[in-house]
């Protein structure tokens, strides 16, 4: 998009921020977890500016439809009405005018699952801008991957931060993180990491309803847009993959034991319509795994452990008096056990799932960028 049609920003409001320190975001993805992303920038433009001296320009945004751009800053009383009017959104052009605009502190965030949208962050580095993502395709692609952005983030001095990767809103990578730099080491971690699977476990409890928590689960914004990646277990594995790289691990998707539960069946439906169909014509299968847990008077929890170097996935029945037995809503748990608390582990615990919670998390990465 040619820079010439950007209003430039005008030189009162420019006296007016000079005390402040600006931040310059490109936000791609703007669904439920987008929107609430800005409307909490929104929200909090007065303590921003009068707590934090941070003021945050939005620049940019685009969709998978349409991309708007304003360098005196989008007005996010009417974002959504001026993009429908926008022009025709293009990854490549987005990238292309965020670097010609050249605007210092600039932070793309990624609000997608999307893997095209993930492969340009590598060009955003390299332009000195910020990364800031809950999509979390780069990290738990290949390993070559994610080191070499790790790289460019060092190389360039720009950030790459993804703390909603795992656990939304919840200090876990962070945590992880500020336990390895301090010179501890993971020894194992024991974990729920799907908000969804254990909203749908939690509430499973008679026959015959199993594809209706699913859906309820849909409806509240739990799930990936595709149910099938939760439920097949495979979001789960790339966040304890996440977890087991930053721990210091070289490991690939392929290597982690997932231990799907859905049949085989299940593979490539079409539509998310067909998905919550098939899962009501299996509805013996499901029943069978609410018996086992009932007999065992135990509850079903989707765990994830890294052990020994080790990465695996799977249901479990939970005995009463485990960590995880109580563990309610949308919850997340993560237990790490180090070198230094090996007898009794840091707990991160709280809500993993939904748009307000994964929202709040890329914010707090946003205001991280700024106290650099």
């Amino acid at each position: 998009m040619p820079i010439k049609k950007l209003k430039e920003p005008s030189k009162q409001k420019k006296y007016l921020n000079k005390s402040l320190k600006e931040l310059n975001l490109f936000v791609t993805g703007v669904g439920n977890v987008g929107s609430k992303l800005l409307e909490q920038i929104h929200n909090q433009k007065a303590q921003l500016e009068n707590k934090l001296k941070i003021h945050i320009k939005i620049v940019g945004i685009s969709n998978s439809k349409k991309m708007i751009f304003d360098v005196a800053g989008i007005d996010l009383r009417n974002w959504s009405n001026k993009l429908k009017i926008g022009e025709i959104a293009d990854p490549k052009n987005f990238l292309s005018t965020s670097k010609d605009l050249n605007l210092k502190n600039s932070v793309f965030i990624d609000n997608t699952s999307s893997q095209l949208i993930a492969s340009y962050y590598e060009h955003y580095l390299k332009s000195n801008i910020n990364v800031v993502t809950c999509n979390k395709i780069a990290c738990s692609g290949y390993y070559s991957n994610y080191q070499n952005l790790k790289n460019l983030s060092r190389k360039y001095g720009t950030s790459f931060l993804y703390e909603t990767n795992v656990g939304a809103g919840l200090p876990i990578i962070s945590t992880l993180n500020n336990l390895i730099n301090s010179g501890d080491k993971i020894i194992s971690i024991h974990a729920v990491l799907s908000g969804s699977l254990n909203y749908i476990f939690n509430n499973f409890k008679n026959e015959d309803t199993f594809h209706e928590i699913v859906q309820n689960a849909m409806n509240k914004g739990y799930t990936e847009p595709d149910p099938e990646i939760d439920l097949s277990g495979i979001d789960v594995a790339r966040k304890i993959l996440i977890l087991a790289r930053e721990s210091g691990k070289k490991i690939e998707l392929s290597e982690i034991e997932n231990k799907t539960f859905l049949p085989e069946k299940f593979k490539n439906l079409k539509t998310n319509d067909n998905f919550i169909e098939s899962l009501k014509n299996h509805s013996a299968h499901f029943n069978e795994i609410l018996k086992r847990a009932n007999k065992e008077k135990s509850k079903i929890k989707y765990v994830a452990e890294f052990i020994n170097e080790k990465a695996k996935t799977g249901l479990r029945n939970i005995p009463k008096g485990h960590d995880f037995y109580n563990l309610e809503g949308n919850d997340n748990i993560v237990m790490f056990y180090t070198k230094r608390y090996s007898s009794q582990p840091i707990i991160v615990k709280g809500a993993g799932a939904g748009a307000e919670v994964t929202a709040a998390g890329i914010f707090t990465d946003i205001i991280e960028i700024s106290k650099q």
